[in-house]
């Protein structure tokens, strides 16, 4: 059974992305043509192909079309067809997005977390992990970026 992981671009092959459209699908598109920028920022070189190798499923329930190649849209999050995807799946699968994530890690379907803590507080937003959650935490890995940025990749335990 092939593992629900946050997105950490480079670490592992990625298979299918599942994130929801808040703002339309424009943050999806973006990676459709990222390659033809001119002098895209380092941090995002190899997000393009990586993205377009995919298979994606957008969950939105007011998107009638998506212009993004191997994408579909599912209208709701179905605990059991993505547990379905989980076993027919030959690599990972990641969710991002905290209320598409935090029903995936309610529904028990989440075995790696990767957690990005920035420098920076900000004093609102969408919460990392859902309500009435718990679980515990294995440290797999911890690396420090040069501006302050520490990532957190956790398998959870029973």
């Amino acid at each position: 059974m092939a593992p629900v992981v946050g997105s950490l671009p480079g670490r592992r092959r990625k298979g299918t992305r599942a994130g929801g459209a808040p703002g339309g699908d424009a943050g999806w598109g973006v990676w459709e043509t990222a390659h033809s920028r001119l002098d895209p920022p380092g941090v995002v070189r190899g997000l393009p192909g990586s993205w377009q190798g995919a298979s994606k499923v957008l969950y939105s329930t007011t998107l009638g079309a998506i212009y993004s190649a191997r994408t579909r849209i599912a209208r709701y999050f179905d605990p059991e067809a993505v547990r379905q995807m989980k076993v027919e799946a030959g690599r990972d699968l990641t969710v991002s997005g905290p209320e598409l994530a935090g029903q995936a890690i309610k529904a028990g379907l989440v075995d790696e977390l990767h957690q990005f803590v920035t420098p920076v507080v900000v004093g609102g937003g969408k919460q990392f992990l859902p309500n009435d959650v718990r679980f515990k935490l294995e440290l797999l890995d911890e690396r420090r970026f040069g501006n302050g940025v520490v990532h957190l990749h956790y398998r959870t335990r029973t």
